[in-house]
């Protein structure tokens, strides 16, 4: 099995990124920051004071496109006003998405806020916005199962470090892990956690049996222009399960490299 989680930076990316994806599916696909304005199309500009950047209009309705043979689900973290290519005012929703091949039986899914709650807002703010987990439980033998956990962690603006924050949500997040997956389930937990390597989230998730498999590697692309290279993660309950673990510096696809798991 094929696990890739990555950054989608709203699609800024699109064209590479959709290919990508489509030329070898992943049987996991989780994708953090994923806007989407259903039955919107096209392009729209995001902007919250401190940056302006280009979105799809709904990023998960593209990848669905460019999946068909996967079910697609979305959690939305909150929402606001993006504007479209005609100049007008648009409400976007702004969340994670999981796509899950059809080959593999989906029997549990769980989604919980790891940091506040939903808000529709009517200017987004450059910090401490709500953030949303979300859970797969797959069935990959008669008796075998696997618990795939995604998150966009909470962005800070004065950085990466530790907060008391972010320690309500590793703790937040360690129960949503521990609620979703059956007794012996292999378990992932991945995506954009917007932490240090040293960060104490990852004592927090060693006390439910998690490994980190990145460390202290940079998991940035050229779009990246600043100097700290840490950001995704990947933690596995059974390193050992883990035939392959990469992070590719190419193709770019976003302002995040992939990371990507054989099982």
């Amino acid at each position: 099995m094929r696990i890739v989680s990555v950054n989608a930076w709203g699609g800024a990316l699109a064209d590479d990124l959709l290919s990508w994806i489509a030329d070898d599916p992943a049987d996991v696909l989780c994708l953090q920051e994923v806007p989407r304005i259903p039955g919107g199309s096209g392009w729209t500009q995001f902007a919250d004071g401190e940056r302006t950047l280009p979105q799809r209009a709904d990023l998960f309705a593209d990848v669905s496109s460019a999946l068909p043979h996967h079910q697609g689900l979305f959690v939305a973290s909150d929402s606001g006003p993006v504007t479209d290519a005609d100049g007008r005012p648009r409400q976007q929703q702004f969340g994670v998405a999981t796509f899950v091949s059809d080959a593999v039986p989906l029997v549990g899914v769980e989604s919980a806020f790891v940091h506040g709650r939903y808000v529709a807002h009517r200017q987004w703010p450059r910090g401490d916005r709500p953030r949303a987990a979300l859970a797969v439980r797959l069935a990959v033998e008669a008796t075998r199962f696997i618990t795939v956990v995604q998150l966009h962690g909470l962005r800070d603006p004065a950085g990466k470090q530790d907060t008391p924050a972010r320690e309500g949500q590793a703790h937040r997040l360690a129960d949503l892990v521990t609620h979703a997956r059956g007794p012996g389930d292999l378990t992932v937990v991945c995506g954009d956690l917007n932490l240090l390597p040293t960060s104490h989230t990852f004592q927090v998730l060693a006390g439910i049996g998690l490994t980190d498999l990145v460390g202290t590697a940079d998991t940035r692309t050229s779009r990246y222009p600043k100097p700290t290279r840490h950001a995704s993660y990947l933690l596995i309950s059974e390193p050992d399960a883990a035939r392959t673990f990469t992070i590719p510096a190419h193709p770019e696809v976003s302002d995040h490299r992939p990371l990507v798991l054989e099982i």
